[in-house]
């Protein structure tokens, strides 16, 4: 869950101006389980991208009420392995040019990421993803800490700490963006293009009629479908089960927290996988600070306080003007972790039925790209390119995409 305010969001009061509250019609020709970033940037790219616009997009709660409200939102595409680095990489430029296509303030800023290196393992992996990214024409560089002081003058170089900063890998590219306003953009130029965006309906049954979709079972009645496409995150595994279908996915807390509002002194994203943090500066002035998530699975939006404990040891380490800083806010979101740490996108054994889940904790990043790829995938019925190496069946083939470590965060890729 990748740095904004990233305070937990409510509907905005005006959002009856920007997009419409509908109740759903008896059929469209696409259905879209998950009213997050993933879903209403797959509604949008399908009504401009395709022309189709007979869509609903179906939210339990509010839109982007889920996760999309509960991420860190930074945004990269510095990951190793080709394919991974491919859909990021669609995605970033995207992002580039979404504020004025959206014509909504996402406030993306491209400040730069760090990702620090702290013994010679670090420092030999870090260099070997720069090279990789060079490789696929993406900004990288790497570091010396004398360099890193220039970048961010604030983190402690100091070589006498528990983890001192060898170096670090820099994207110049990389950054963040409001995550509230992002779900904004694309559900209010969805519903100007005629899609549906209805909320308070919950999915409790997916019909299979002779191997295909043929309706969804919600709490506001039956909706029928020619093509139905689930995008809900760390319920993904609970929702593709409606249909039959089982995901090799784990569900995890994902803990993050904001400080109080403080003057601009970060001016960048920094991240550290050996002490298992991140942070960056908000908008309004709050730092920012994740951490990896916790062991345990389930479904609750409570993670353990030793995680939180750690991630604030670490980040007083690296950043020691931080030390008096008081915390603000802590939450948590539910994230949903394959077994390579790399996301499900494609089509499924039921015909009509199209999967995009296990992004773990990578799916802000990613959210105009995979709208732009599942939007595609569902109208040829066939993986998008960029999609194409991450379809469920790799975990029979053995053509897994293990960004654990690759992706600068050990145990899952942020």
């Amino acid at each position: 869950m990748g740095g904004s305010s990233a305070l937990v969001s409510e509907l905005p009061e005006h959002a009856s101006l920007l997009w419409r509250n509908p109740d759903p019609k008896p059929s469209y020709d696409v259905v879209i389980v998950g009213g997050g970033g993933h879903g209403l940037a797959t509604a949008y790219y399908l009504a401009k991208q395709h022309g189709i616009r007979n869509v609903a997009v179906l939210e339990k709660g509010w839109l982007a009420g889920g996760n999309m409200a509960r991420n860190t939102a930074v945004i990269r595409s510095n990951y190793l392995w080709d394919e991974s680095a491919r859909i990021y990489e669609h995605s970033l430029q995207l992002w580039e040019t979404l504020e004025q296509e959206l014509e909504y303030p996402l406030l993306f800023s491209q400040r730069g990421l760090l990702g620090l290196a702290h013994n010679v393992q670090d420092v030999q992996e870090g260099k070997r993803r720069v090279y990789a990214n060079r490789l696929n024409g993406i900004d990288a560089q790497w570091l010396e800490p004398d360099e890193i002081a220039k970048v961010c003058p604030i983190v402690n170089l100091s070589q006498d700490i528990r983890y001192p900063v060898h170096g670090a890998t820099f994207q110049p590219r990389a950054g963040i963006a409001k995550h509230d306003h992002v779900a904004w953009g694309f559900a209010r130029m969805a519903d100007r293009l005629g899609v549906d965006l209805v909320q308070n309906c919950e999915v409790t049954g997916i019909d299979v009629r002779q191997g295909r979709v043929v309706r969804v079972q919600t709490t506001r009645g039956a909706i029928s479908a020619e093509k139905v496409a689930l995008a809900t995150a760390g319920h993904s595994s609970v929702v593709a089960g409606l249909a039959g279908i089982r995901l090799p996915l784990q569900s995890h807390p994902l803990q993050a927290l904001v400080s109080e509002l403080l003057e601009p002194v970060h001016p960048t994203v920094v991240m550290s996988g050996s002490v298992h943090v991140y942070v960056s500066q908000a908008h309004k002035g709050e730092l920012v600070v994740g951490a990896g998530i916790d062991a345990y699975t389930g479904y609750g939006r409570r993670g353990a306080f030793h995680i939180i404990e750690r991630q604030m040891a670490a980040a007083v380490e690296l950043f020691p003007v931080f030390a008096r800083a008081h915390l603000l806010r802590t939450w948590a979101g539910i994230v949903d972790v394959s077994p390579d740490a790399s996301p499900i996108v494609g089509l499924t054994d039921v015909e009509g039925l199209y999967l995009n889940c296990g992004w773990g904790t990578g799916g802000f990043k990613a959210t105009p790209g995979i709208g732009w790829c599942l939007a595609d995938t569902i109208v040829h019925d066939a993986p998008h390119p960029y999609v194409e190496p991450f379809t469920l069946e790799r975990f029979t083939t053995g053509a897994l995409i293990a960004e654990h470590g690759a992706a600068g965060v050990a145990g899952v890729a942020h």
